[in-house]
């Protein structure tokens, strides 16, 4: 791998980060949606026809009124200036169960009972405590099974990717994709080393981390983060920021993949060569990077091509899919991204569109520019990945010449 260009200073980027509805919107979210995620399911679980005995229901509303003041309590401790691990656990823990009871309270009220006064069975109370149980039920069986997804060592996915412009000599190329690892509250250091083994199995030539290495500083999650030292790869390891290392003094995550044999791709480019034939590896940094206030960061797809041959393919990263414009716009061949998460616990997915062109997989954007989004390897906040499971990628990348000489 050669090094052919250098981060170019924040005042070159004629690109702004733009507010999205969704960032309006988030704006607001954490005062209503607590309120939101305990009240909803506690009207509809004790208080819709259901006239449980008096206990039952004094009991079930103090938990959900426990819930809706210990959550935004113990996520403010634990995310706030105080940084204390074990409330982030339970305060996170509570907003993935109350999403997911929110969710299934809503889908069973409506379309269980729906079906129970079509098929005629029970009264109105007997309808809603079928739907009760139904819910309570659902929802613990989702959030067992959520945990495990979550916590697991993600499956491989494996994907051909055709390049119109790769060379026949880099036909072949194997790149391996780790992203969204949320090093966090929960001390993960053997998933990673363990994930960091099953990278290794994959024999890649190019190993990428779009970011988001960990929620807290390089110097909290240096033990959790260590095992990425022992990452193989024939030609590079290269790294680009994410949004969360700007919540957690970005330039210690940079130094600390530096000193872990990883190579920052700060918007500059490395080169790939082989059998006479070449591909252009650039890295941006993540778009909120530039509002962080640290010098020298912001998303610069100029700097990070600069000097790079124009007939050469160009495969970047960036953190976030919705750079995919700026990238077709420079004639990008493939970018690759994380972020999303694939939405991790459903049916979140869908606000996740609002902010982001794309949610999982390959998808095109413009006539030449590709974008794969992996799902991410770990899980941010709530320790629970329903239906939008976790992946390690290893994507092969596909001459035409090549398969025209197989």
């Amino acid at each position: 791998m050669t090094d052919t260009s250098e981060t170019r200073s924040a005042d070159s980027e004629a690109h702004e980060t733009r507010k999205s509805p969704l960032h309006r919107l988030m704006r607001y979210l954490p005062l209503i949606a607590p309120v939101l995620l305990w009240t909803v399911p506690c009207w509809l679980l004790l208080y819709a026809g259901q006239h449980w005995p008096l206990p039952v229901t004094l009991t079930g509303t103090g938990l959900f009124v426990l819930g809706l003041v210990g959550m935004p309590l113990a996520m403010t401790r634990g995310h706030g200036r105080r940084q204390q691990d074990r409330a982030a656990i339970i305060g996170d823990t509570l907003l993935g169960a109350s999403w997911t009871l929110f969710t299934w309270s809503v889908v069973l009220g409506v379309l269980l009972r729906l079906a129970l006064v079509v098929a005629g069975v029970g009264d109105g109370q007997d309808r809603a405590r079928i739907v009760t149980w139904a819910t309570l039920g659902t929802a613990a069986v989702l959030l067992a099974w959520g945990y495990a997804e979550a916590r697991r060592v993600p499956r491989v996915r494996r994907i051909d990717v055709p390049l119109p412009r790769l060379g026949a000599g880099l036909d072949g190329t194997r790149v391996a994709l780790i992203t969204d690892t949320h090093y966090g509250p929960l001390d993960r250091a053997r998933w990673s080393a363990r994930v960091c083994e099953t990278v290794n199995t994959l024999e890649a030539d190019l190993v990428c981390h779009t970011g988001d290495i960990a929620d807290g500083t390089a110097e909290r999650r240096r033990a959790q983060a260590a095992p990425l030292g022992t990452v193989r790869a024939t030609r590079a390891r290269v790294y680009v920021t994410g949004n969360h290392e700007y919540y957690s003094e970005a330039q210690g995550w940079v130094d600390l993949m530096d000193d872990l044999g990883w190579e920052p791709l700060r918007n500059r480019h490395l080169l790939l060569e082989r059998d006479g034939d070449t591909l252009v590896v650039a890295g941006v940094d993540d778009v909120t990077a530039e509002s962080s206030g640290l010098s020298g960061h912001r998303a610069h797809l100029a700097g990070a091509l600069d000097g790079a041959d124009p007939d050469h393919p160009v495969l970047l990263l960036a953190h976030q899919p919705k750079f995919v414009d700026r990238a077709a716009a420079a004639g990008v061949d493939l970018q690759l991204s994380g972020h999303t998460h694939g939405g991790q616990i459903w049916p979140f997915h869908h606000l996740v569109r609002i902010d982001q062109p794309a949610l999982a997989g390959l998808s095109r954007h413009g006539a030449r520019t590709l974008l794969y989004t992996s799902r991410g390897t770990g899980f941010w906040g709530p320790p629970f990945r329903i239906f939008a499971p976790s992946e390690i990628t290893l994507l092969v990348l596909r001459s035409p010449q090549g398969a025209a000489s197989a």
